[in-house]
């Protein structure tokens, strides 16, 4: 395995970087699923896991109770899969492609892909319930 430094682990001398959390239940079963489904590259092997997916990293970690820096924050899988407040968007060049090969790779997509007015898209989910967009833009 690669090292964190030899990976350019996002830590800026200025500006910052965006990462993903997620939090899971199990953070074996979910790195597996990133690294199987996605090719992602595991960083750290677990507490937390750190991953990168192509140009993105992630954070899988077990949730908690509040702490002294979110003293009044719990963090949790989602409670129920059916209703989302966010979710991971992925913009690929071929989602026919996509659809084949992480089908293939054990993901499990709610739709085929669907043709809307400015892309073709449709949705995974991970094993913790989190809604993952898989969308080809067709124009704007």
């Amino acid at each position: 395995m690669e090292s964190i430094e030899s990976m350019q682990f996002p830590a800026p001398e200025t500006g910052f970087v965006v990462t993903l959390f997620l939090v899971v239940s199990d953070q074996a079963r979910s790195r597996e699923f990133y690294r199987s489904v996605f090719d992602g590259t595991v960083v750290r092997e677990q507490d937390p896991v750190i991953i990168k997916v192509a140009n993105t990293w992630l954070i899988l970690n077990e949730g908690g109770g509040p702490t002294d820096d979110k003293p009044t924050v719990t963090v949790s899988t989602p409670s129920d899969p059916n209703r989302a407040s966010s979710f991971m968007n992925l913009r690929v060049a071929d989602i026919a492609g996509a659809y084949r090969e992480w089908s293939g790779r054990g993901a499990e997509f709610l739709t085929e892909p669907k043709v809307h007015e400015h892309e073709i898209r449709c949705y995974i989910r991970d094993p913790d319930g989190h809604l993952i967009e898989v969308g080809q833009l067709t124009g704007f």
